[in-house]
């Protein structure tokens, strides 16, 4: 693969919310992302794919960190010299990287369902706020506040997308809503599709949105303290997900669901009242 994202790349991720966010970057800063972006698609695509044992993924996994340690020991192979340059340019972090696939192991080890909200946390620290700290160093922010917006931005979004795709990931026999949030809402057991079927869904969902609430707060409290920093991209990205977040409070989780999204002319107006300031 070559440095620069490959046509196919951005094609799959022009109708994303994501591709419109990177949009607002200047060249260099967008070909990174597109790279970072590459590289989760390709080991969630692991992680998801429901073909291989679970011994056979994990082994594809081990194959991307012993891929990850020659590229961060000067030795750059074919799938990851797309990584080369922006690793370079932007000091992106072998552990960040890491985080990522150590994220992915843990939907290859067992299917996620009802978890502590501490696994929750360590989960979405390695397969979203880890994402988010590799994105804050092409966006320029200085450390401490970039982590803080990794942590609390990258959190708000996972939290949004377990709300959203309820139904999607029951039917691949998994469960993200934390066991605390259930627990509270009389609902026992952790078969998903029973679960996200259960009268009380709806609470037990918005015990998640609260939090998710409380740290789309934070990072915006964050980047309105103006950090240095390219901050329009993760500005949009916080408007679009917390617009879907309230879309989805307002609808409710009660079964039956329709999936929550924007249209575009929505996400054009929201790029424009935020993405451009």
């Amino acid at each position: 693969m070559s440095a620069a994202p490959s046509p196919t790349l951005e094609t799959q991720a022009s109708g994303s919310s994501f591709y419109a966010a990177m949009r607002l970057l200047p060249a260099r800063e967008r070909t990174a992302m597109f790279a970072i972006y590459d590289f989760c698609r390709r080991v969630d695509d692991i992680a998801d794919d429901p073909g291989p044992s679970r011994t056979e993924r994990t082994a594809a996994l081990d194959d991307w960190r012993a891929d990850l340690a020659a590229l961060f020991g000067g030795e750059t192979r074919p799938r990851t010299q797309g990584l080369v340059t922006s690793m370079r340019d932007f000091d992106l972090q072998q552990d960040d990287f890491l985080a990522v696939i150590d994220g992915m192991q843990m939907d290859v080890d067992a299917d996620i369902r009802a978890p502590s909200f501490a696994i929750l946390d360590l989960y979405c620290d390695r397969v979203a706020s880890a994402v988010g700290r590799l994105s804050v160093r092409v966006f320029g922010m200085d450390e401490r506040p970039g982590r803080n917006l990794a942590h609390h931005l990258g959190r708000a979004l996972q939290f949004t997308n377990i709300l959203r795709d309820l139904d999607e990931d029951a039917a691949i026999g998994r469960l993200y809503l934390p066991s605390e949030a259930l627990a509270a809402e009389g609902i026992d057991g952790d078969e998903p599709t029973k679960v996200v079927n259960h009268p009380a869904i709806d609470h037990a969902c918005r015990w998640l949105a609260l939090k998710a609430n409380n740290h789309y707060a934070a990072a915006d409290a964050i980047m309105a303290a103006r950090p240095v920093g390219r901050l329009r991209t993760p500005r949009l990205m916080s408007a679009v997900y917390g617009t879907i977040l309230r879309r989805m409070e307002i609808e409710g989780w009660a079964p039956p669901r329709a999936r929550v999204s924007l249209s575009k002319g929505r996400l054009a107006w929201i790029m424009l009242t935020r993405g451009l300031t």
